[in-house]
């Protein structure tokens, strides 16, 4: 998907969980998740569950320039009854290239080609030390919903979740 911007040409490549830019940018973000919560996220993560057709994983480039990545995987989570439900996983945006808008982007591209894939419904999970994020999901139309997966009894964590 590429989209010319006032910032230059941002494209979006479904790529392996292994991609060399997906191990650099996964490893930027867990030291952000360092700086802000004192460890980084420890959720177990198979990187065949962001092969299709239940998962795909996605690096996003600036004029070439890998910058930032995003992920949805199939979810059992029981948030949506009936729904196929995804995870959206590691969306992350480099401090360079913040404040653009491509979070926003990304994550209308991972909820579209989740629906794509047969999901009617997303959750994910983030924290209260991410007031940024908080603020883009729920501007996004993502509302509360109850806490799911590894960190879902911890003080910090933040769930919500959208019908597609």
């Amino acid at each position: 998907m590429v989209r010319p911007s006032p910032e230059g040409i941002f494209e979006l490549e479904r790529v392996g969980f292994a991609h060399p830019d997906v191990i650099r940018l996964v490893t930027e973000v867990q030291a952000f998740y360092t700086e802000r919560y004192g460890g980084p996220d420890e959720t177990p993560l198979d990187p065949a569950m962001f092969e299709p057709p239940t998962g795909s994983f996605y690096v996003g480039r600036l004029d070439g320039e890998p910058v930032a990545t995003g992920a949805w995987r199939r979810s059992d989570v029981g948030t949506y009854p009936g729904l196929v439900t995804v995870e959206v996983k590691r969306m992350y945006v480099a401090p360079p290239a913040q404040r653009r808008g491509l979070a926003r982007r990304i994550l209308a591209h991972l909820e579209r080609s989740a629906a794509e894939s047969g999901a009617r419904a997303v959750v994910l999970e983030t924290g209260t030390m991410q007031p940024e994020a908080i603020a883009l999901y729920t501007s996004s139309g993502y509302e509360p919903v109850p806490g799911f997966g590894y960190y879902k009894d911890a003080p910090l964590s933040r769930c919500f979740g959208k019908r597609l």
